[in-house]
């Protein structure tokens, strides 16, 4: 059986500690109500709920899910990746006038990710930091080279989003159309990149997880990676969804 990771014990916490805070601001809430909702937004599949706490102040909680693969080749190594999106979310929404809401909070528990295994296939040829290489021994292509990839972000980020859309209106609707938009901060990704095999160079087969020259080579495309990346400190929120209260 797998172990959870403590972020992952954490978030699972956080969560069961979310829902008791709305059912406490829900106790408080004269009005009675708590609204439910469901969205696609660009954190993946989302389920929410809300209470209000003010006449015009909402608390909202939710979770985000969604998981996509892609094969791509880059520079002679096939990549298959893998994007697994899973967050939790909390926001004070506060509206102004209408149905309009400004959103300040927290991606309490931030496990996206992006995995990768990588492959060349015995006798093919693949580039690292501007070095060609052959995978395996060219004249019997055995052991041939094959890596991991991976992308992380910060587990904590504050968000703001303003949306139009309440899940618990006023007016006494039971239904209601949700629109959001914003950014959340997570600093700049992380990646890391391993390979292992035979690599092979002007004649001279080395190990490529020990050999120094390509341990060098493959650091410098996880540095380029990085810078490449670097921009990705402000990730776009934009969802659509609806929600029920009752």
């Amino acid at each position: 059986m797998k172990k959870l990771r403590l972020v992952e014990v954490l978030s699972i916490l956080a969560i069961t500690l979310a829902f008791p805070l709305l059912a406490s601001a829900q106790g408080r809430n004269k009005e009675g109500k708590v609204g439910f909702g469901v969205k696609v937004s660009s954190l993946g599949i989302g389920i929410e709920a809300a209470v209000p706490v003010l006449h015009k102040v909402n608390i909202r909680a939710g979770g985000n899910f969604i998981s996509y693969g892609h094969t791509f080749n880059q520079d002679g190594v096939t990549y298959k990746g893998s994007l697994n999106w899973r967050s939790g979310e909390a926001s004070l929404d506060w509206f102004p006038f209408w149905g309009f809401h400004v959103s300040p909070g927290v991606l309490f528990y931030n496990g996206n990710k992006i995995t990768a295994t990588a492959s060349v296939p015995g006798g093919n040829t693949f580039t690292l930091n501007g070095t060609t290489y052959t995978s395996g021994n060219p004249t019997t292509p055995i052991n041939p080279i094959t890596g991991v990839g991976t992308v992380g972000f910060t587990k904590f980020d504050p968000k703001l989003t303003f949306g139009f859309g309440n899940l618990v209106p006023r007016s006494g609707r039971h239904w209601s159309i949700l629109g959001e938009f914003g950014v959340a901060y997570q600093g700049s990704p992380k990646a890391a990149l391993a390979f292992q095999g035979t690599a092979c160079n002007s004649g001279n087969c080395v190990n490529a997880a020990t050999d120094p020259t390509v341990q060098a080579n493959v650091a410098a495309e996880q540095t380029k990676l990085n810078h490449d990346m670097s921009f990705f400190k402000f990730y776009p929120i934009v969802s659509i969804g609806f929600g029920f209260n009752f």
